[in-house]
């Protein structure tokens, strides 16, 4: 017959012996962690993001090293019977401390890349979840489906028993052989759901099955708690806001540097050759040349650094006030789904089984006409389809609170999926 989704919580929570909801859920089961990061490692999403941390430390190795690199200067010249050959070298020199600047600037666009990066695991992890949670609501409404449609196999085959034995109408056979057809075609929909939700979690690397079934949630996660102000400013899209305004200003101060011109120096030395005298004398030279900034003095470079620092300070704003509202919507959408599951486990109404066994033995003994065994019996089953879509939205909005609390990387085991 059909099982209680609310008993068969019941006897999860007691076959795991945990006495607190809370420490329960502090991290999910082992078995979820293990699944999570092995698909995150074979996904292509982790490749791109390792080649993306690799390019970011590159290019901050590159910063570090010196602008300009040294020339070498090999002359020869000759003016009748007069030879000059001379070698030199020459070096820009970096007066204006520009390699420190730019270091500066790619040691801030590294911690960019790693908070982009860990956005990237993150919302992996949570599509992920989403799609696992997807997957396990589908495979449990299938199996509810499958004893609907057994349930009504059964019905259609004992109103053909008791029509043959004059107890029931041919009206009332034919209602429950429609009833039967009924299940069947929405059994087909229940199952193309299911194959449509093993499709997502596939294409992020899950396997079916895989993080313990239906069995590896708890009962129930804790209740809402306030978020403080330190888990925001520790959320990814709030790193990547303050990188990103960080990099701009050091961009500004890049850009300053690059209008202070730096100077070459040359050093040279040879001889020279006098041929109506075969004299020899040796020569040796410096000279520094200064690039004077006039047709170009870059303040326009200056002015765009400026403003695009500017336009970072705006967006790392907008991204608060987003956070900060997508906190509030968290909490209160977790609290409400929480208090609907917990209403719904307590209510007599969605005790499936022996709702179910009480509408057929009313039925068998004529005190329910075939109507309304069809409609009550629908509203039973409808009630534990909803009860699964309900769990599954309850885990859902958990884990969107858990992420704006900046708790669901740990709960999830992501810190440890690198």
């Amino acid at each position: 017959m059909f099982r209680s989704t609310a008993a068969f919580a019941a006897a999860l929570c007691f076959a795991v012996g945990a006495p607190d909801a809370h420490a329960a859920t502090e991290t999910a089961p082992e078995s979820l962690r293990t699944a999570l990061q092995d698909a995150w490692r074979r996904h292509p999403s982790h490749r791109a993001v390792q080649a993306q941390l690799t390019a970011a430390q590159a290019r901050l190795d590159a910063a570090g090293k010196p602008l300009y690199n040294p020339e070498i200067e090999l002359a020869h010249s000759g003016e009748g019977s007069d030879r000059t050959r001379s070698a030199g070298l020459a070096l820009a020199l970096d007066v204006g401390g520009k390699r420190l600047a730019r270091q500066d600037a790619a040691a801030a666009q590294l911690a960019l890349s790693e908070a982009e990066a860990r956005l990237r695991r993150r919302d992996f992890a949570r599509r992920w979840f989403n799609a696992w949670i997807d997957w396990n609501a589908a495979e449990r409404r299938v199996k509810t489906g499958e004893q609907r449609v057994a349930s009504m196999t059964r019905f259609a085959d004992l109103a053909v028993k008791q029509f043959d034995a004059d107890d029931v109408s041919g009206l009332d056979r034919d209602v429950a052989a429609l009833a039967r057809d009924e299940a069947e075609a929405a059994q087909s929909v229940l199952v193309a759901e299911r194959a449509d939700a093993e499709s997502r979690l596939r294409a992020l690397g899950g396997e079916p099955g895989s993080g313990g079934g239906s069995t590896a949630l708890p009962a129930s996660p804790p209740p809402a708690s306030p978020l403080d102000d330190a888990s925001l400013r520790d959320l990814p899209e709030w790193r990547i806001a303050d990188s990103a305004r960080a990099a701009a200003e050091r961009d500004v101060t890049v850009a300053r540097r690059d209008r202070v011109p730096d100077p070459t120096v040359r050093l040279s030395g040879g001889r020279v050759e006098y041929g109506a005298t075969h004299m020899k004398d040796d020569v040796f030279g410096v000279s520094i040349s200064i690039p004077v900034f006039v047709r170009n003095d870059y303040r326009a470079e200056v002015a765009a650094a400026r403003a695009q620092a500017d336009a970072s300070v705006a967006e790392a704003e907008r991204v608060r006030l987003e956070l900060e509202a997508e906190r509030r919507r968290a909490v209160d959408s977790y609290a409400g789904t929480l208090a609907a599951w917990q209403r719904w486990q307590s209510s007599r109404g969605t005790e499936i089984e022996r709702r179910s066994q009480l509408l057929e033995r009313s039925w068998r003994e004529g005190e329910l006409s075939t109507s309304d065994y069809l409609l009550q019996i629908k509203q039973t089953l409808d009630t534990a389809l909803a009860g699964v879509e309900l769990e599954a939205r309850l885990w859902r909005s958990y884990a969107d609170y858990l992420v704006a609390g900046n708790r669901f990387e740990d709960w999830i085991g992501l810190e440890t999926a690198r």
